[in-house]
């Protein structure tokens, strides 16, 4: 390896670089807020009390058993499995050609939701019970005991988690490529093949990824920090006149 080498394949090909860094971000950022909203209704969906008779008892149990096929499926299978299936399932099955990257949108979308959905679960059921019956002793549903109460709690302890996803998608976006999304990954396998080098441009890219990652990671904690407010606190006296 030559870092001369290095530098004069990134100096000739950084446009592709940068497009192919540009193209997984967007793909990550918006695959993991719609991701995020879909954990949150199956999360909230999947943690309704179910009552002992009824046609909602019926929805419910339905609901929840096909919510539950759903997680498990996206999170017992490779990314890269569900780009292929989805992607070139619905070309053949429905002659319909799909926008390659709408379709990674898609695709790391309902991958997030999956994994989301747990995450707000989890979240969901670690709020103190008493909170659910103080709130419904005082007339609140279930809708509004979820709506002021509980969610705004559980959306602020599940960032980091979602964080976590996010930076998660970065790299997963490299498994796109099987599809022909031009992300990173796909960009750097082209300068690769053209320049009869893999080593240099692949190592280039891992440091793109790193970058990538670092970053983000330091910005959520900095989000996280403004959010957790002060660690510190002022005593204030007062004086009775």
């Amino acid at each position: 390896m030559s870092f001369e080498v290095m530098k004069d394949i990134f100096i000739k090909n950084w446009p592709f670089f940068l497009r192919g860094a540009g193209i997984t971000l967007w793909i990550s950022i918006i695959g993991t807020i719609i991701g995020a909203i879909i954990g949150l209704l199956v999360g909230v969906v999947r943690t309704t009390p179910i009552p002992e008779s009824g046609a909602k008892r019926t929805v419910l149990k339905v609901s929840d058993r096909l919510l539950d096929m759903y997680i498990g499926f996206f999170r017992g299978t490779p990314m890269m499995v569900q780009a292929m299936v989805i992607y070139y399932g619905v070309a053949s099955q429905f002659g319909v050609e799909i926008n390659r990257i709408y379709a990674a949108i898609f695709i790391v979308s309902i991958n997030t939701g999956a994994y989301m959905a747990e995450i707000v679960r989890g979240g969901i059921n670690s709020v103190d019970k008493g909170q659910f019956e103080a709130a419904h002793a005082i007339g609140m549903n279930h809708v509004t005991t979820m709506k002021e109460i509980i969610l705004p709690q559980v959306i602020r302890n599940i960032l980091p988690a979602t964080g976590n996803e996010f930076v998660v998608n970065i790299k997963d976006t490299s498994m796109l490529s099987v599809i022909s999304v031009t992300e990173l990954f796909f960009q750097t396998r082209s300068i690769a093949g053209s320049t009869f080098r893999f080593y240099e441009p692949f190592l280039i890219t891992s440091f793109i990824y790193l970058i990538m990652t670092l970053t983000v990671t330091k910005i959520l904690r900095m989000f996280e920090d403004r959010l957790a407010g002060s660690k510190t606190y002022d005593m204030v006296e007062e004086t009775m006149e």
